[in-house]
């Protein structure tokens, strides 16, 4: 099993400016309608523009547009150097939302919000192993 996780986006380039900027990593896929980033090579981030889809599965959903910055979910990355990836987000448009700082279950995170209005936590555990 490869898990891909999707996150709608309302301006496919803008995202992956974003995400490769974050990540340090350019996109293994970059195609009209969908952009993935491998995440741990295990996991695959997914860009997908709201309107493509809207398009695959119609009026069985309502249009992501309409939630865009009401969070419902998290991308949580334990990371070796929370903070360097945390700065990096900020700097590439992301809003903070929660400096580093140690958390109750032992991590040390910061959470930003992308562009899109998707929280994001960068995570480093005790162990230092990402």
């Amino acid at each position: 099993m490869k898990p891909h996780f999707i996150l709608y986006v309302a301006d496919q380039q803008l995202s992956v400016a974003f995400y490769s900027s974050v990540l340090l990593d350019p996109p293994t896929l970059n195609v009209p309608g969908m952009t993935e980033f491998s995440i741990g090579g295990a996991t695959i981030l997914g860009l997908m523009p709201e309107d493509a889809i809207v398009r695959l599965l119609g009026n069985a959903i309502s249009h992501p547009s309409l939630a865009r910055g009401i969070p419902r979910s998290e991308v949580y990355l334990v990371v070796k150097n929370p903070g360097d990836f945390h700065s990096r987000a900020i700097a590439s448009g992301a809003r903070e939302l929660s400096a580093l700082a140690l958390r109750d279950w032992g991590h040390t995170a910061a959470y930003s919000q992308d562009p899109d209005g998707h929280i994001l936590a960068f995570a480093s555990s005790p162990e230092g192993i990402p």
